[in-house]
């Protein structure tokens, strides 16, 4: 059986211009724990900044050049040292700058002339306490970490959830896995270029654009319950068939929105989606559908994605159509500035056409 490994020493750096005392601390503290030794504050932050640091600093106070006030203020202004304790040694009264030293960032004073039970007293207590903050730190940081990677594992099955339902009615509609992702790349695209612009700095946050990111490929999860037969007809549909596909938006929403009551606290995620659903085929001036918004009425995000939407059906090839061009879906989209988008988001599309086009031969079919 192997035998377990001792504990670690706890190591102090003991910081004194004084060879009496450095010898005298020295000695009393070495049968118990690791001692480093430093004549000058100069030289116990050159200590500190090499190797393993110390688990605790007895420092004098009064020394020629770096005093022990300023030594500890910058062992507690670098963040690779600030959690070590110090302790000052001073020869000064009792009461005398004691505020100052605890200002500086000190969890102690000892007088000079010392004296050896407290001394050990006081360096006992002090690292009892750093090793239990060690302790409760460590055990805080593993938390944090198992926390972060349980949340990303839960994005993880959410992105791909929402993907493979939004497959769901794009499978049935012809379209591809990459006319989802070509999507929701230019929605970001359009996000970030927009993001400083005055009317829309306020709605698109970090937390935002990421939620547009990942709901923009449920647009169209309400086609599923379109009927095959009008869905997939590769001829012109009749304006009664034409009604039907339109509520596909008021089916998305409701599917969204009855995913929403689940919950037990609002979602900003389901909230986009819900728009994106309900409102991408919304109009600028106000002819489109389901409900005839127009203009800042409209969603910011079904606006971006109306932008998306339309420029991806444009140069995707379908059964009942050819691809355009990019050349020719950028004119379209700036034809319809105005009418069919807001002109604010067409301006931004048209600065970031190349990334459009970029994203779309990165994802082609």
């Amino acid at each position: 059986m192997m035998e377990s490994a001792p504990p670690r020493r706890q190591t102090v750096l003991i910081v004194d211009d004084t060879p009496e005392s450095l010898t005298l601390l020295y000695s009393l503290l070495k049968d118990q724990y690791r001692t480093q030794i430093a004549n000058s504050g100069e030289r116990a932050l050159e200590l500190l900044a090499d190797g393993e640091l110390p688990d605790l600093l007895l420092l004098d106070v009064m020394m020629p050049g770096m005093g022990g006030f300023e030594t500890c203020r910058r062992v507690k202004a670098d963040p690779r040292t600030a959690r070590i304790p110090v302790i000052f040694l001073t020869a000064m009264g009792e009461n005398e700058n004691e505020q100052a030293g605890f200002d500086a960032g000190a969890v102690d004073y000892i007088i000079k002339p010392i004296s050896p039970p407290i001394v050990l007293a006081r360096v006992k207590t002090h690292l009892k306490l750093k090793a239990a903050t060690d302790l409760l730190e460590d055990k805080a940081s593993l938390l944090q970490g198992e926390v972060e990677n349980r949340i990303r594992e839960v994005q993880k099955v959410q992105d791909i959830t929402i993907l493979a339902l939004a497959s769901l009615a794009e499978v049935r509609d012809q379209e591809t896995g990459n006319h989802l992702r070509r999507t929701q790349s230019y929605v970001r695209a359009l996000c970030q270029q927009l993001r400083d612009h005055p009317r829309f700095q306020a709605a698109l946050d970090d937390e935002t654009i990421n939620d547009l990111f990942k709901s923009a490929p449920l647009h169209d999860i309400g086609k599923v319950g379109i009927p095959d037969q009008i869905l997939l007809k590769p001829g012109k549909l009749t304006p009664e068939e034409f009604e039907i596909v339109k509520t596909h938006t008021t089916l998305g929403r409701d599917t969204i929105a009855a995913a929403e009551l689940l919950l037990d606290a609002p979602s900003s995620f389901l909230r986009h989606a819900r728009e994106i659903a309900y409102s991408h085929q919304e109009k600028w001036d106000g002819s489109g559908y389901p409900q005839g918004l127009a203009g800042s009425d409209i969603p910011v995000s079904a606006r971006l994605m109306a932008v998306a939407d339309v420029y991806d059906a444009l140069i995707s090839r379908r059964p009942y159509k050819a691809a355009l061009s990019h050349e020719q879906a950028v004119a379209i989209i700036q034809e319809g500035s105005g009418s069919h988008f807001d002109p604010d988001v067409v301006s931004a599309f048209l600065a970031i056409s190349d990334t459009f086009r970029a994203i779309a031969e990165r994802y082609a079919d």
